[in-house]
């Protein structure tokens, strides 16, 4: 038997949220908003049928909430109104990507798929909403689920921290399904787990003219492609080679002259740089804008950079608070037995989570859903990904383990 600094049964507390989750009404409810999300799928911060579909389960369940947080965000309160206060998240929003999975319940928008398995963390919170409000008078705090916009790109995370609902969580805890880790078994790590990141876009001015007379121009194709190679270079000369960082140029366009007979005035490329470290995430950032203009001005373009960070600002290292993560690891197994509780590798991805674990202690755990039989091992962020449903019930019970027993942990240290 596992028993908290409380005294909390975590055994007994883990089943008892686990069967109740396996109940076929239960499960088949939590099953059924994960598809009615799926067939709808929203990019960041037009969530809204999403979030209208939230609110109404949140309402038929009898949970207050405020929205809109974040334009379509939504956080629920359930418990006693009083400290501490944790906190669970989903993220809502959607890809731009054509599903080309053939079923019943494939996305009905061209071009949107949840593709990243944001339908399914939503299902799992819900699921997690209902059996924490079943257990509502018993809880030893309050618990926010924070149902948040705009993960894909769109630091949804940074702009629900703007908003004051937010202030008085004493920590926070995500789920996030895995296609590449065993159905139900359970992965995170204590410290760095994701890379941070950052954007930029960079335009080279030159001079065009005919490609006979190369002469009278200034071509900026030829200042990009020399760019894009000393880009390079920042990595693997200029950082230490046991310290992960990498430069990548994903996007270039210049000229559009068929046969390639004229040089264009201009050169737009856009890439990304992520580090596992705040002072790489800095450095890179410095040296992109000094080699893209340095290197403009050797062949006598122009360069503006910009790392459109208004639009969507650096996404910090993901690093998941150490005692956090030993508390939801100590969940996890009670939950699912210890042989099933992996230890995450960490990865140059990056989550806008992180935001989150810039402010209070969080913690991110992934969720396997890998079943070759039902077909779930694609990978995120490809048409072919897809879901093993079965696991929606461990997620939304892991949920609301962690969020039954951190309050039961925590409570006697609020006065």
């Amino acid at each position: 038997m596992v028993v908290t600094s409380s005294g909390l049964d975590l055994d007994s507390l883990t089943r008892e949220l686990l069967e109740s989750a396996r109940k076929p009404e239960f499960f088949q409810w939590m099953r059924g908003v994960r598809r009615r999300i799926h067939e709808y799928p929203e990019l960041g911060f037009e969530e809204d049928k999403t979030s209208q579909l939230i609110r109404t389960e949140l309402d038929s369940l009898g949970i207050t909430y405020k929205y809109p947080v974040a334009e379509t965000g939504v956080v629920a309160s359930i418990g006693s109104a009083s400290k501490p206060v944790f906190s669970l998240r989903a993220d809502m929003d959607a890809l731009p990507i054509q599903e080309l999975v053939e079923w019943e319940h494939k996305s009905k928008i061209d071009n949107k798929m949840h593709a990243c398995g944001h339908d399914s963390h939503v299902a799992m919170l819900l699921g997690a909403a209902k059996l924490l409000q079943d257990r509502r008078d018993s809880l030893k705090g309050t618990v926010k689920l924070v149902f948040q916009p705009g993960e894909e790109g769109y630091a949804g995370a940074y702009h629900m921290l703007q908003d004051s609902v937010m202030d008085d969580i004493s920590a926070i805890f995500a789920l996030h399904v895995l296609p590449d880790v065993p159905s139900g078994v359970i992965s995170s790590r204590p410290g760095p787990m994701l890379a941070g990141a950052g954007v930029f876009s960079a335009t080279i001015h030159g001079r065009g003219g005919h490609a006979a007379k190369p002469h009278l121009n200034i071509d900026p194709i030829v200042a990009a492609s020399s760019e894009v190679v000393s880009l390079q270079q920042i990595v693997s000369r200029e950082t230490n080679p046991l310290q992960s960082t990498f430069v990548t140029v994903g996007y270039i366009e210049g000229g559009k002259a068929k046969g390639g007979n004229v040089i264009p005035d201009t050169v737009k490329f856009e890439g990304t740089f992520r580090s596992l470290s705040s002072e790489g995430l800095l450095y890179l950032k410095q040296r992109i804008k000094e080699v893209i203009e340095m290197q403009a001005s050797v062949h006598r373009c122009n360069a503006t950079v910009d790392f459109m960070e208004e639009a969507s600002p650096v996404y910090p290292v993901t690093i998941n608070d150490e005692a956090l993560y030993r508390h939801a690891k100590k969940v996890s197994e009670a939950l699912v037995g210890k042989t099933n509780v992996e230890i995450f590798p960490v990865i140059m991805g990056s989550e806008d989570f992180s935001f989150y674990s810039q402010k209070i202690p969080a913690a991110m755990f992934g969720l396997g859903i890998k079943n070759e039989t039902a077909k779930s091992d694609k990978a995120l962020h490809t048409p072919y990904f897809v879901v093993d449903e079965e696991a929606l019930p461990i997620g939304a019970a892991l949920h609301a383990a962690v969020a039954i027993s951190y309050l039961g942990s925590h409570s006697h240290a609020i006065s």
